[in-house]
């Protein structure tokens, strides 16, 4: 398939903002995917973009080539306790799927995202990680080659991962043990219903925007420890719904950064800035981000 010069990206992120990429790419299968990365100048740098759930674009956009997986790698097969997913799948279809075969993926159900950003992340919810089910992934190279890659390639850790520079991941392949479809049914909508409940999910987010402390997860056990987690901290520091620009820590939940209204890529990396700066202050606790900012400020 044909690159496309400047392509904005502001639409096909959560956020909704963000530049253009100097050259964006969206392959059509996977011999596609290979023969555009070894024929590409090595010297141009590649960014692989998900679905655009846990990232900010800047307003400058992204240099290089934006590789972005569509529907050629958005498949899911089951094969007795394993669960065969393509980097395109949304995390929730892959649970759902997964739960109708019988099989317990039910933790990726309220994950945003695809599973090459699940697999890249390490992500996780209630106390369960990619890490704890991941067999193996498949990825081509810079250079245009098929890679398989194991756990310990990956080095897993918390909201973390080891993926060399330019490498695009394809597909991932994880072990789920078994469950009753019905009941992995309710689990998952009991799920939901407490994420509704707790965080801003019809405002433009791009999930949490800090990790916890220490890797402090948030389990959504009712005996969960909150002492380190970072929206109470974020409270601490009196930061719930800061505002900078069109850019809003949400009034629901202050670890979610939330683009009210007409925010420029710099108000929400800014005003995360702040939070971290306040934080620091208030608390000697250094926040890291966990939404993924990349590319130019504008000069």
């Amino acid at each position: 398939m044909p690159t496309t010069p400047a392509r904005p990206l502001s639409d096909l992120t959560w956020l909704r903002v963000g530049g253009p990429a100097e050259i964006f790419f969206q392959p059509t299968d996977l011999e596609d995917l290979k023969a555009t990365l070894a024929g590409l100048d090595p010297m141009v740098p590649v960014f692989p973009m998900g679905v655009g759930s846990n990232l900010i674009v800047r307003d400058g956009g992204i240099r290089g080539m934006v590789v972005r997986l569509g529907r050629g790698f958005n498949q899911i097969r089951i094969d007795g306790d394993l669960v065969v997913a393509g980097a395109a799948a949304l995390d929730a279809h892959v649970a759902r799927k997964a739960a109708q075969a019988g099989r317990d993926l039910t933790f990726l159900r309220t994950i945003p995202g695809a599973i090459g950003g699940a697999v890249r992340m390490n992500a996780g919810c209630y106390g369960q990680y990619v890490a704890d089910h991941f067999v193996s992934a498949q990825a081509v190279s810079r250079a245009g080659d098929s890679v398989t890659l194991s756990a310990d390639d990956l080095a897993f850790g918390y909201r973390h991962s080891t993926l060399p520079d330019g490498w695009v991941l394809t597909e991932a392949t994880f072990r789920a043990p078994a469950g009753d479809p019905e009941e992995l049914e309710g689990k998952m909508a009991e799920q939901l219903a407490k994420r509704d409940a707790t965080q801003p999910t019809k405002d433009r987010t791009a999930g949490s925007t800090f990790r916890n402390p220490s890797g402090f997860s948030s389990t959504g056990r009712a005996d969960d420890v909150h002492d380190l987690k970072a929206w109470k901290l974020i409270d601490d520091a009196g930061m719930r719904g800061a505002r900078k620009g069109g850019a809003q820590m949400s009034e629901k939940h202050s670890n979610f950064l939330t683009n009210a209204g007409g925010a420029t890529a710099a108000d929400l990396e800014d005003l995360g800035e702040d939070v971290r700066k306040r934080v620091f202050e208030n608390s000697g606790i250094t926040l890291e981000w966990e939404i993924m900012r990349v590319g130019e400020k504008p000069g």
